[in-house]
């Protein structure tokens, strides 16, 4: 296992889940929102939905990440929303883990947040285009983020370093 995928909706805690998993484990955690274009985190933050054209850059520049990753064997968490199973085919990962929740669940998590350039107004084009993964573990966002962590470390025998987050 060298890299798993952590993928959901905007708001189902993939950051969140990931930075706590590359804390227990020492991997590498790439969290899609830091290779998104200016561009793509301006049009989002204006409500307006990323179409596809804009998504096949950011997912090579994440495919990229990884396979240099794995190049200098560093184990990887990918935080990304892979919606669609042609965008999950563009990226690389042994594994999936998928943040499940309902609408009011994600919609009420994201209007908490702030200071994310995600327009909760985009919430319901994710809902719309999600092809939710066959093959995955699939986790309630509900669940404290502790216990996903264990789940997800227990379903890929993944086992916990202490790694000391500088």
């Amino acid at each position: 296992m060298n890299v798993v995928l952590i993928m959901g909706v905007a708001g189902s805690g993939k950051t969140t889940l990931g930075k706590l998993l590359a804390e227990k484990t020492g991997w590498e955690l790439i969290d899609a929102d830091d290779y998104h274009s200016v561009n793509s985190k301006q049009k989002m933050a204006r409500g307006i939905a990323l179409m596809d054209d804009d998504r096949l850059p950011w997912l090579k520049r994440l495919r990229d990440a990884a396979e240099n990753n794995i190049a200098n064997n560093k184990k990887t968490l990918l935080a990304c929303s892979a919606l669609k199973e042609s965008y999950r085919q563009q990226l690389i990962y042994d594994g999936i883990v998928y943040l499940k929740g309902s609408f009011e669940e994600i919609r009420s998590r994201l209007s908490g947040r702030a200071g994310h350039f995600f327009d909760e107004r985009l919430l319901q084009s994710q809902f719309d285009i999600l092809e939710e993964p066959k093959e995955c573990l699939c986790l309630d966002v509900r669940l404290i983020p502790e216990a996903l962590a264990d789940k997800t470390m227990k379903a890929f025998r993944i086992k916990e370093t202490k790694r000391k987050i500088p």
